[in-house]
């Protein structure tokens, strides 16, 4: 009688000719782009970006599905459930495949198995955003104004467990302040209460905030690089505050497929990805919404998630940060 080890690899040889004949004519039919989170955030304005180009390389269609909720893992768990034959893609923020589950959200899917990483589009920096009414015209007066006003000041956040919430969390133990999480379905209805003024803050992506800085809707009080961005030089580093060298929250933006997708269809959607980034007008494209262009291949994509998977659970531990918090 077969062992299970041989039934499995009988298994896996019998499907090798289909997943040849489908790497050999893909795609033959529209691409779905699903973004976890409202239009209008940073993931959907880089999903929309590299879609635009993507169909017109491939040749096919390419939709992008907003399916916002539950901090980006209803979006999330759609591609997890979908075929592995690259017709269906995630582009994730660290949220729902990373930060998320180390905070404690409990997810339908296995962030680290239901996944085939594909690239990691770009990275942006957050960004601390203030409707103009507030009091403290910088983040050391935010802070100042945070100690003499204890659980006064709120802010929002794309959602629970989100890299954005990690950055509120760590600012209040680093700063020694008491702020109040207000989790949003997305950056874009986080950053419409900062301009209505219904939160006193918002910690987002970039790219939203841009026109609303520069416009003088909205007060950027920091960035959270350890480095100024050159879309806002003159707006300070976290990390340029005492006691704060330390601090630093990106916003990735990565590219996954569902677990099984065929290796050939992965490196050749990693491939055009890399090359989409790179052409001059779409890299400035996304400098200009502060979106540093990366295009990481599979391999390099995982080494990186590794890492990032490691920093964050060392910071959850050391914080406390549990997600619903």
């Amino acid at each position: 009688m077969p062992s299970r080890r041989q039934l499995l690899l009988a298994a896996a040889l019998a499907c090798l000719p289909m997943s040849n004949t489908l790497a050999q004519t893909w795609p033959d039919k529209p691409i779905r782009i699903v973004v976890p989170y409202p239009a209008g955030g940073g993931v959907d304005f880089v999903a929309r970006t590299i879609g635009q180009r993507l169909a017109e390389n491939l040749k096919q269609p390419v939709m992008v599905d907003n399916r916002g909720g539950a901090s980006g893992a209803i979006g999330a768990d759609v591609v997890a459930k979908s075929p592995g034959d690259g017709y269906t893609l995630l582009m994730a923020s660290p949220g729902e495949v990373l930060v998320g589950p180390i905070a404690g959200q409990k997810t339908p899917y296995n962030p680290e198995t239901d996944f085939a990483p594909v690239s990691l589009a770009g990275e942006t920096p957050l960004i601390i955003v203030a409707h103009p009414s507030l009091p403290a015209q910088s983040l050391q007066a935010l802070i100042d104004y945070a100690k003499a006003n204890p659980d006064k000041i709120n802010y929002g956040s794309p959602g629970s467990g989100s890299t954005m919430h990690f950055a509120g969390k760590s600012l209040e133990i680093r700063g020694d302040v008491r702020l109040t999480h207000v989790p949003y379905r997305g950056a874009a209805p986080a950053i419409n209460d900062a301009l209505g003024n219904q939160v006193n803050l918002a910690i987002v992506g970039m790219p939203p905030t841009v026109a609303h800085i520069k416009g003088g809707k909205l007060r950027a009080l920091a960035v959270t690089t350890t480095t100024r961005s050159p879309v806002f030089p003159d707006v300070p580093a976290v990390a340029e505050l005492p006691g704060m060298k330390e601090y630093r929250f990106t916003n990735w933006m990565g590219v996954f497929a569902p677990a099984g997708t065929p290796a050939a269809i992965v490196e050749r959607l990693s491939g055009e990805i890399a090359q989409i980034v790179k052409e001059p007008a779409v890299k400035e494209k996304l400098a200009q919404a502060g979106v540093d262009a990366m295009g990481l291949r599979p391999a390099e994509f995982r080494n990186f998630l590794a890492s990032e998977r490691e920093r964050y659970t060392a910071i959850a531990k050391s914080g406390s940060i549990q997600f619903g918090d």
